[in-house]
Parts: C-alpha cells; structure tokens; sequence
C-alpha cells in the first residue's frame, strides 16, 4: 500500500530550466501567504520535506513524516530498510556560510 503525499501549500516546485548550469537542482516558487497559513497550521520545529516527480513528470514537494520506530530502523508502514542510519534533525554544527560556493 503507498502512502498518500502530504502537498505543502503555497510551495511549486518545477525542474530547472534546460539552460540552467548542472548545480540549479530545482526551481521553487512561493505563494507567500498560501505557505504562511499551511505553516501557522503546523506543530514542532522542523517540517522535512522531498522533492519528488510524479509518474507523469511533475515536479512536487512532499511533506516527509517518517519517524523511527522503538528500535530506530524502520517506520510503522515498514516502508524503511532496517540498515538505514538515524536522521539528524538539526543542521549542522559545522557549516558556514563560506561553503556556500556563490
């Protein structure tokens, strides 16, 4: 049985522009208060997304619910491989901004 995709309101995601250079992975546009109302509508501190394409060929961001379960290796649908390692939830302590190469 497939999970059904939790759509982020106010956020598009398209495939980059053919002439785009190979590091534009994805363009994003914003409906600014559509995102605002479907984040104020949401609990906890991060929300973790995918960016998916559809059998069809459009592109989507994806609210990503999983959850580990008591012993950390799979989600309760089981759709997880039991060798995958424990998400970081926070970003990293050892990032700055001189990474960034633009």
């Amino acid at each position: 049985m497939a999970n059904e995709a939790e759509f982020i309101n106010g956020l598009i995601v398209k495939a980059p522009n053919e002439n785009a250079p190979d590091y534009v992975k994805a363009k994003l546009s914003i409906k600014r208060e559509e995102l605002i109302a479907w984040l104020q509508a949401r609990t906890g501190d991060w929300i973790n997304a995918d960016l998916k394409v559809s059998q069809n060929g459009k592109w989507y961001a994806a609210v990503d619910n999983w959850k580990p379960n008591q012993e950390g290796s799979t989600s309760s649908s089981g759709n997880r491989e039991q060798r995958e390692p424990k998400r970081e939830t926070v970003p990293a302590a050892d990032f700055a901004d001189d990474d960034v190469q633009f």
